[in-house]
C-alpha cells in the first residue's frame, strides 16, 4: 500500500493559494484519472484510492497535517519509503519539482508536523516551487503563502501539474 499526501488548508478560500499547492495535485490527478474522493472522511482527511495507493488531502490545517498522515500509515500499515508527501516551496523558483528521498523541513510547517508525528525525516517528498521575491517582500511570509497565483503563474499552472503528475506516476 503507497500514501500520497497533498498538503494545504481546508476551506474554499484557500482555494489556489501557494499552501494549497498539494491540494491542487492531487484534485487534478484525480479529475486527470476520473477518480472521485470519497463521499465521507476519514482519519480527518478527504481521502481516495487508484489500486493499491491512497490519496489524502489532511482537513487539518497545514501546520498540523502531520496527524492525518500518521493514522493513514498506521491503519494501512504503509512504510515510510510509501509515502510521497506534496507541499509548496516559496524558496524554490515558481514552477520549480525538487523531488528527495529524505530530508529535513526546510522551514515548512507541514513537513515539520509531519517529521514531529511520525518521529522521523526519512519520507520522500515532492516540493513545488512558489518563489516569488518581490511579492514576497511586499507581504511578507505568511500573507505570501496564502496568497493566490497570479494571473501569470496560473497560466504556467496547467504544464507544471502535467510534470508533477507524470512524477506521482514515475514514483508508485
Amino acid at each position: 500500500m503507497k500514501l500520497v499526501v497533498g498538503l494545504g488548508n481546508p476551506g474554499s478560500q484557500y482555494n489556489f493559494t501557494r499552501h494549497n499547492f498539494g491540494f491542487l495535485v492531487l484534485d487534478f490527478y484525480f479529475k486527470r484519472h476520473n477518480l472521485n474522493w470519497e463521499s465521507k472522511p476519514r482519519y480527518g482527511a478527504i481521502w481516495g484510492r487508484k489500486d493499491d495507493t491512497i490519496f489524502i488531502k489532511p482537513q487539518d490545517f497545514y501546520n498540523e497535517s502531520g496527524l492525518a498522515v500518521q493514522e493513514f500509515m498506521h491503519f494501512y500499515k504503509v512504510k515510510l519509503s510509501d509515502v510521497l508527501i506534496i507541499c509548496d516551496n516559496f524558496d524554490l523558483d515558481f514552477g520549480k519539482i525538487r523531488y528527495r528521498e529524505k530530508g529535513s523541513a526546510g522551514g515548512n510547517n507541514g513537513l515539520k508536523s509531519i517529521i514531529s508525528m511520525l518521529g522521523t525525516d526519512e519520507f520522500p517528498r515532492l516540493r513545488l516551487g512558489t518563489g516569488n521575491d518581490e511579492l514576497r517582500k511586499k507581504v511578507g511570509d505568511v500573507d505570501f503563502v496564502l496568497s493566490k497565483f497570479t494571473p501569470e503563474e496560473k497560466e504556467k499552472l496547467p504544464e507544471i501539474l502535467e510534470e508533477v503528475l507524470q512524477k506521482i506516476d514515475e514514483l508508485q
